[in-house]
């Protein structure tokens, strides 16, 4: 039997397999995950600068239009020299102050008051050195607005949308898909059981994200073929992999890039093409959920018709910011309880107190001690003031729409094992549009 013949080598040499970015990514703690360029261990972002030759000639003309330069609005990246022009235009480290109309330099900020003191320092506040008299004196401040204001009023709304129904049913989920999931049902639940699901309606998502609640509420428009509605992102970052890119039809999602603090919302052009204004988010953190507010109520010029805004975050909530400064001056309570304050509601969320490296040498060990408590409180007692000192804050929220003529209220809109942060704001005005018409008719 002849011997077989040598494959003949193709013409082709195989191409080698594209490398990953060797920048390391301190915020992300991980490398880039962008491909390297050819010939070069970066990516073109991370690539380092390169310095031009002195003596010219056709090679040093050939390095120079290849020249990076740092980003002068962000050197941690860099650019091509011959296309500086365009990239400043484009850059994400651009400033966004713009002729945009809508986007008005600090304007939901807050008003910068003579009494708030130095806010690096009044942060840098431990509360193991707090004093026994402040310690127990803002906990008894606590107590007293939680048990006159809030007690046992905030009641169960928890619902679930049908458009849902098959994706919390998928075995393929983790837990995590499927707590966001069953939050965004239960949002959407509310939004139909409140009649808030119609046409000629302007769907606002402050701090949308990658859009997974607008997706849904996008396709329930669609279902329900409510063609003259529309779900508007906002949010600050360009993401990728957005949710809000699958949605069939385009024309109802539409995403704007705009700090919340920024934004001036009867400027907004896309809400002039319908009758009503839904403001929504599913996950508006601390201070972002204020300035929200403040973007709904502090221009004359914007009406709102309904209010949903999952609450969570409290100890990034700022005293500038904070829409219930009134509410919580009128207890004595000034920037430096504040702070305290958006410390202790830390509490609520912290499980056991200790951290994450402590719980791991525990649970690693063979003898586990008892925690040793060297806190002014127990763990169950700490748990419970950090849950007083969200709805206190809460509660300066609703008092803030309630005397600005809306009809404010709190609802659990999922378990607790779902989320800890299981806490929607709801909100309408007193008196609708409609109302109004047939009243000035």
């Amino acid at each position: 039997m002849e011997p077989k013949k040598p494959k003949m080598a193709s013409d082709k040499a195989e191409e080698p397999a594209a490398t990953i970015c060797s920048y390391w990514v301190p915020r992300k703690k991980r490398r880039c995950k962008m491909t390297a360029n050819k010939g070069s261990p970066f990516c073109g972002a991370h690539a380092p600068p390169t310095i031009s030759p002195s003596i010219s000639d056709d090679k040093s003309c050939e390095d120079s239009f290849q020249e990076r330069i740092p980003c002068p609005l962000d050197p941690k990246h860099t650019v091509f020299k011959r296309k500086l022009a365009k990239h400043l235009t484009i850059c994400n480290a651009r400033d966004q102050e713009s002729s945009l109309p809508y986007i008005v330099k600090g304007l939901n900020s807050g008003e910068d008051l003579g009494d708030l003191g130095d806010p690096e320092k009044l942060n840098q506040i431990k509360l193991h050195n707090l004093s026994d008299e402040e310690f127990y004196g803002l906990i008894d401040k606590v107590k007293y607005l939680y048990d006159k204001h809030i007690g046992s009023s905030i009641q169960e709304k928890q619902l679930e949308h049908s458009s849902l129904k098959e994706e919390l049913n998928r075995k393929d989920y983790g837990q995590e898909t499927l707590r966001q999931l069953m939050q965004a049902s239960s949002l959407l639940g509310i939004l139909e059981e409140d009649h808030q699901l119609t046409d000629h309606t302007s769907y606002v998502e402050f701090g949308a994200g990658k859009g997974q609640l607008a997706y849904y509420l996008a396709t329930v428009l669609e279902e329900q073929q409510l063609t003259q509605s529309q779900v508007i992102l906002i949010d600050r970052m360009s993401l990728r992999h957005k949710k809000d890119n699958k949605v069939a039809n385009k024309e109802l999602v539409q995403r704007i890039r705009a700090d919340i603090a920024d934004l001036k919302l009867s400027a907004l052009p896309e809400l002039k093409k319908a009758q009503r204004t839904v403001a929504l988010s599913k996950h508006l953190c601390g201070a972002a959920t204020d300035l929200t507010l403040r973007c709904m109520l502090g221009d004359g010029g914007a009406s709102t018709d309904y209010v949903l805004i999952a609450l969570c975050c409290h100890h990034r909530c700022s005293w500038q910011s904070y829409v219930g400064r009134a509410f919580l001056q009128e207890s004595g309570i000034g920037p430096r309880e504040f702070a305290i304050l958006t410390k202790m509601v830390s509490w609520a969320v912290c499980g056991t107190g200790l951290s994450r490296e402590r719980r791991k040498a525990m649970e690693m060990a063979e003898d586990q001690p008892a925690e040793t408590n060297t806190q002014r409180l127990s763990r169950e007692e700490r748990e419970k003031i950090g849950q007083q000192c969200k709805r206190v804050l809460d509660y300066g929220r609703l008092d803030h729409l309630r005397s600005r003529g809306y009809q404010a209220e709190l609802k659990f809109y999922v378990p607790r094992d779902v989320t800890l942060e299981n806490v929607v704001l709801l909100a309408r005005p007193s008196t609708s549009k409609l109302e109004c018409q047939n009243k000035s008719s």
